[in-house]
């Protein structure tokens, strides 16, 4: 259903909004995480290092799937907000044909590359050829899953978030009944891992992009629509392409930071695969519900209405908080626990590895939250040379620090930069919120 997230008391429409978001989100991480629990409950620690190695790269070209979401949201709901339909249905056929392009041509590079990237990151030979073959097939499907978060990001637009939930929903399960019949009944190890993803995202985007376009012919313009339009792809590129560095950053300063936990061999990598994905759990639903903020604040500046923007800010920290305390709480006190999810020795350096980076990390879960948020807001209204400067800080102090500490504390060293950064990101960014939305306030009439 499509909503106006313009009107109605502002706690209450961003909770309806970013809960069914945050809900999508969970379902997404858990077919992730089945992954990694399937490969190393049945085809052993080595298919979850495996798996684990290449999963800074596949982050690689997630980032350019999420920046797009991330610029086409902006736009989009900038001009449903502003009531400028014609103009948004361009928006949207300009996006999809240049997201298909752009997915071809990253499907193509990564193809050719993935050796060379597997080596970048210093693989180690045991693991190297699952690795390699778990991040062909991945990439291999990539224009499934770039088409998806871009449908995803056009629905979230049009404020209807629900409907992707569903399809979410139903690639996960189906995900993980294909990850549980190609792994632990056929044997395939962690080719059938990556070919279940492979077809449950296969899956979820041709039925979205179909839902989307009846969801879309709902809405009436006056007079056609443009197939395509270079300055509506410019004003998409301003959030998207800063949106795409950001991510790809981060991904590049992991693959710093994979390399470096790679040297210190197979167990440490499983026990570190196994921990970051229960972190990225958390880490994504917060980011999720950052980009929920940005779909609210992009409607709310379209329509003239800067009062709601800080109430949204607002509302997002107390959401943020709330969903903080029970991951903090799990990971912090249950790290074992959580730790057995992926592997079936409660002993051992992998097991000890997961359990330390989850005790270091967690608590500074309620800083990242805040940043999280903050940055929401730096999208939506397109202030996008403050979001990049918060985000490059803490991304670079964090690979600077993993080498720095690691050379004092070993592995556990390299967990230690985490909280680091996220403290000073998070400075910024709450800083550069207090610039942006005293601006705005600033210039309304």
């Amino acid at each position: 259903m499509i909503q106006d997230l313009t009107a109605g008391d502002s706690r209450k429409v961003l909770l309806q909004y970013t809960i069914p978001m945050f809900i999508s989100v969970a379902f997404q991480q858990i077919y992730n995480i089945a992954d990694s629990m399937i490969a190393g409950k049945f085809a052993g620690k080595e298919a979850l290092a495996a798996v684990g190695a290449s999963y800074p790269i596949t982050m690689i070209f997630m980032a350019a799937a999420v920046g797009c979401n991330i610029g086409c949201s902006v736009v989009i709901s900038q001009l449903f907000g502003a009531r400028s339909y014609r103009k948004m249905k361009t928006a949207v056929s300009t996006t999809l044909l240049t997201g298909f392009l752009l997915s071809v041509f990253l499907t193509a590079a990564g193809l050719l590359t993935t050796p060379a990237m597997m080596r970048m990151i210093q693989t180690p030979d045991n693991i190297f050829a699952d690795g390699a073959l778990y991040l062909r097939i991945y990439i291999g499907g990539f224009v499934f899953l770039f088409l998806y978060n871009i449908t995803t990001g056009m629905f979230n637009s049009l404020g209807d978030s629900k409907t992707p939930l569903y399809f979410l929903i139903g690639s996960s399960i189906g995900n993980i009944l294909l990850d549980l019949l190609f792994v632990a009944v056929f044997h395939w190890g962690v080719a059938g891992v990556a070919w279940a993803t492979f077809i449950a995202q296969g899956a979820a985007c041709v039925l979205a992009l179909l839902a989307f376009f009846r969801r879309l012919a709902e809405v009436k313009a006056e007079g056609k629509a443009e197939l395509f339009s270079l300055p509506i792809l410019k004003k998409i590129a301003l959030v998207a392409v800063p949106s795409i560095l950001q991510q790809s950053f981060i991904s590049i300063g992991n693959i710093f930071i994979q390399g470096l936990v790679n040297s210190y061999g197979s167990d440490v990598i499983a026990g570190y695969s196994a921990a970051v994905k229960l972190n990225t759990f958390i880490i994504t639903g917060l980011t999720t519900l950052g980009n929920g903020i940005s779909g609210f604040t992009a409607q709310n500046l379209g329509a003239g209405l800067p009062g709601r923007i800080r109430e949204g800010y607002r509302a997002g920290i107390r959401m943020a908080v709330c969903v903080t305390i029970p991951f903090f709480a799990g990971f912090f006190f249950f790290g074992k626990a959580m730790m057995l999810l992926f592997m079936e020795n409660t002993g051992g350096q992998a097991m000890e590895t997961g359990i330390l980076f989850l005790r270091i990390v967690s608590p500074f879960y309620f800083v990242i939250a805040v940043k999280l948020i903050a940055d929401g807001v730096l999208r939506g209204t397109e202030s996008m040379r403050y979001f990049m400067i918060a985000t490059f800080t803490d991304l670079i102090l964090r690979v600077i620090l993993a080498y720095l500490f690691s050379a004092w504390f070993a592995s556990a060293g390299i967990w230690m930069s985490w909280p680091a950064g996220w403290c000073v990101g998070t400075i910024l960014s709450s800083l550069f919120y207090g610039k942006v939305i005293k601006r705005i306030e600033e210039k309304a009439p």
